[in-house]
């Protein structure tokens, strides 16, 4: 039996992967590991064969170390996915969707969206709907620090109906207009993965 065929293919689901530099780390410490890796993406990670006793221990050690997590939990790799799904439309795709963040997540997903927002509320104790607009206000404040792009085609990019709704909402969560905001130089941004429902 080949241990490399494609029936012995494993996918990790890996908690708290929100950047380029999680898949970087995580390539880094599997091959330091010497456990053979197909592809790492937000979220993942596809092996060529089931892992050993021994080296699971060794990969939950270093998942420790920097921050992330393996998932095990059906329900917890679900709300993971549709939060890696989230972070990574919001932060890391250059261009604007054109659907609607439902369509968007049960396509990608794979699932009804009906079913998602039912497992995501169960588990975080709040909406889909409110994860991405804490998403939405956290690429705003990166957008008002670096200025890579304006606040106009930052609205269009998010989907919001106006300059104006952008405004409106970057207030009503973060206290400040953009424009204070930016002006104050508040820097009060928060790590992607551990946005809640409270306002910030």
């Amino acid at each position: 039996m080949d241990p490399l065929a494609p029936e012995n293919k494993v996918t990790l689901h890996i908690k708290n992967m929100v950047c380029p530099r999680c898949i970087r780390i995580i390539r880094e410490q599997f091959a330091l590991l010497g456990i053979p890796v197909l592809d790492v993406q937000l979220g993942l990670v596809e092996l060529a064969r089931p892992l050993e006793a021994t080296e699971k221990e060794k990969i939950l050690l270093v998942l420790e170390d920097y921050g992330f997590e393996l998932l095990v939990d059906k329900k917890l790799k679900l709300v993971e996915q549709i939060k890696t799904c989230i972070i990574d439309l919001i932060h890391h795709k250059n261009e604007k969707i054109n659907t609607t963040y439902s369509t968007y997540l049960s396509q990608a997903i794979g699932k009804d969206y009906s079913t998602l927002s039912h497992v995501f509320s169960s588990v975080e104790k709040f909406t889909i709907e409110r994860f991405i607009i804490l998403q939405k206000i956290e690429f705003i404040k990166a957008q008002l620090d670096y200025e890579e792009l304006s606040l106009g085609e930052v609205a269009s990019r998010l989907h919001y109906s106006s300059l104006s709704h952008l405004s409106k909402q970057f207030k009503t969560i973060t206290g400040y207009t953009p424009s204070e905001y930016k002006k104050q130089a508040i820097r009060d941004r928060l790590p992607l993965d551990r946005l809640k429902k409270a306002d910030n």
